[in-house]
């Protein structure tokens, strides 16, 4: 086996060196498309699609070249977990149904410690193959705070999903549940009895908007906070038997505007301790509130209003690649998610991004640096935007005097 992976690392690391050289060798050209068309047909075996590469890099981006779920799911998880050690080998992965986007983004609770792996995706019909030979690489050695489980299913997943477990040798538990906010709240009991502990911080989304919620999906992937579900105008039952389990002293974290979750359910909420809305006008906004905020009581929240940090960019109509790239906050440069278009950065995306680039000044060899990952192809995420988003995170002079002065 150790064999097997060490050949499967080695082969990606070649390929991606190959991909980067490919992208850095004709940035200058201008034309849409033509450095992604210029690696498509390398090694597609290896994961990406028919006949493309799994991963494009610029010299500050790095995109997961695949819109597909389950695949894009598997190249995160490659991404992060090399699996030719202990030290990089997950301990379980977690394996839920990308169909239902409430239950699978709030499964993201569990990618941390103590279970320490990545969201891989099933079908109603059992195991895409793709998945299937990602368990197989990776071999997960087992949460030892969780009785040594390898994977946790999430939701209604098939008898399919289990024979096929089972036939790996792979002990695994599964959290049931068919309603996101009830899963959501087995979430969070599942976890606390795994670690040991109830976190007292929550963040609470609506079950009615994704793309206001979802930028906590990174956050939850980074640290044991759970997400718990409103509606606009109600608190399920379930969410208020998790609140009720934190005594009145939970900290809520409300994300999203007035628009999404009601003043009169945020009023409801403080019967369960203090809250926080923390909010844009639109998802673009949103998503940027979100990574820009820290609670200095409790020490939640990403904090990033200055450079020297990771983002992680997705096209805010994709739910499921949203999902299957929040491990990027877990492990490596950690990265909270910004939602941006097709083609190019949104004024406000745009505006964040400039306020976080670094500057020099006597040379860029100084540093600090910042980087994005990008998750999808390139009919969600343009190639011209991937650019876009490189240029806006290069390093300048303070001086304003550019590369060449190297600020003498």
């Amino acid at each position: 086996m150790n064999n097997k992976k060490w050949t499967i690392g080695l082969s990606l690391l070649l390929l991606t060196g190959v991909v980067i050289a490919g992208c850095q060798s004709s940035a200058g050209s201008g034309a849409e498309g033509s450095n992604s068309n210029a690696v498509k047909a390398t090694a597609a075996e290896e994961g990406g699609g028919q006949g493309q590469a799994p991963w494009i890099a610029t010299k500050n981006t790095t995109r997961v070249n695949s819109s597909d779920p389950a695949e894009a799911a598997v190249l995160v998880s490659r991404s992060l977990w090399p699996a030719t050690a202990k030290s990089n080998t997950p301990g379980s992965v977690v394996l839920v149904d990308p169909g239902n986007w409430g239950i699978a983004a709030a499964s993201a609770d569990l990618v941390h410690h103590p279970n320490n792996g990545p969201i891989l995706f099933v079908t109603k019909d059992g195991l895409p193959r793709v998945t299937a030979d990602e368990l197989k690489r990776l071999a997960p050695t087992g949460a030892e705070s969780n009785r040594g489980v390898q994977a946790v299913l999430v939701g209604p997943v098939s008898e399919a999903v289990k024979v096929e477990l089972k036939q790996m040798k792979l002990k695994f538990d599964h959290i049931q549940g068919d309603e996101p906010a009830a899963v959501a709240e087995a979430i969070d009991a599942y976890y606390a009895e795994a670690a040991g502990e109830l976190p007292k911080s929550v963040v609470v989304g609506s079950l009615d908007n994704p793309e206001y919620t979802l930028p906590a999906v990174n956050w939850i992937a980074h640290m044991p906070e759970p997400l718990l579900y409103v509606t606009k105008d109600a608190i399920p039952a379930e969410t208020e038997k998790a609140l009720k389990k934190r005594n009145g002293q939970a900290h809520i974290y409300l994300i999203g505007p007035e628009a999404a979750v009601s003043k009169d359910v945020e009023s409801k909420l403080e019967n369960y301790g203090k809250v926080t809305r923390i909010a844009g006008d639109d998802v673009y906004e949103n998503a940027i509130a979100f990574a820009k905020f820290k609670d200095p009581e409790t020490g939640f929240g990403w904090g990033i209003t200055t450079p020297g940090h990771n983002l992680s960019f997705l096209n805010k109509g994709r739910p499921e690649l949203a999902i299957a790239a929040a491990p990027f906050s877990h492990l490596g440069k950690h990265a909270p998610l910004i939602f941006t278009d097709k083609n190019k950065m949104p004024g406000s995306v745009m505006d964040y991004v400039m306020s976080i680039q670094p500057k020099y000044e006597d040379t860029p060899a100084e540093g600090p640096y910042n980087h994005a990952w990008l998750t999808g192809n390139e009919e969600d995420l343009t190639y011209a935007a991937q650019a876009e988003i490189d240029e806006m995170l290069e390093i300048v002079s303070a001086k304003g005097e550019g590369h060449g002065s190297m600020g003498h």
